[in-house]
């Protein structure tokens, strides 16, 4: 079975969000589209993505209960998208997500024909972007730089490097989509 379901994975800083959010203002008339809203265990603030704000304690409920689609924990926070919100694509629509790269795999078997988007930046604009948000430590910053840097992207991945202006990247990850699937291509 061929989903609708892309999966946008890549390093802290990449600009993963940026990108989706680009995507879903900038893709052809006539796609339907939606955007897997996420259940984080971290607060909700501004300028943030607008996920579901929970507790450890409410995710690992949430999970066991198996109301998530998909979930994983990664850097000590845990992430979950829930069978809703994958729900459009059982009406012909595309789900856009923010996922994770160390359980791209993981999707794949649950979602065959998971189109899986790379975002990269280089290691110095990564950097400059992590240090600028302020959630990490330096040394924190330093080992997610080498986890980027170490990653293998998968072969059949779509990727593309935002180093530079947004509307640059969007346009190349849609000609990429559009090479893909007819679906994507602007008129």
């Amino acid at each position: 079975m061929n989903h609708r379901l892309i999966a946008f994975i890549g390093p802290s800083g990449a600009g993963k969000d940026s990108l989706l959010q680009w995507l879903l203002q900038h893709a052809p008339q006539g796609l339907r589209l939606h955007h897997a809203r996420r259940t984080i265990t971290r607060p909700a603030s501004a300028g943030s993505e607008g996920h579901e704000s929970v507790t450890m304690a409410q995710f690992l409920a949430l999970r066991e209960a198996q109301a998530f689609a998909l979930h994983w924990l990664a850097n000590d926070t845990g992430y979950g998208v829930r069978h809703a919100e994958l729900a459009p694509m059982a009406e012909g629509g595309w789900v856009l997500l923010s996922g994770s790269r160390a359980h791209i795999d993981e999707a794949r078997q649950r979602f065959p024909g998971l189109t899986v988007v790379h975002v990269g930046a280089s290691p110095e604009v990564l950097r400059q972007r992590l240090l600028a948000r302020g959630r990490e430590t330096e040394a924190q910053v330093a080992e997610r730089l080498a986890r980027a840097q170490a990653y293998a992207v998968p072969p059949d991945a779509l990727s593309v490097l935002n180093d530079g202006a947004l509307d640059d990247t969007g346009r190349a990850l849609l000609a990429q989509l559009a090479q893909r699937d007819p679906a994507w291509a602007q008129p």
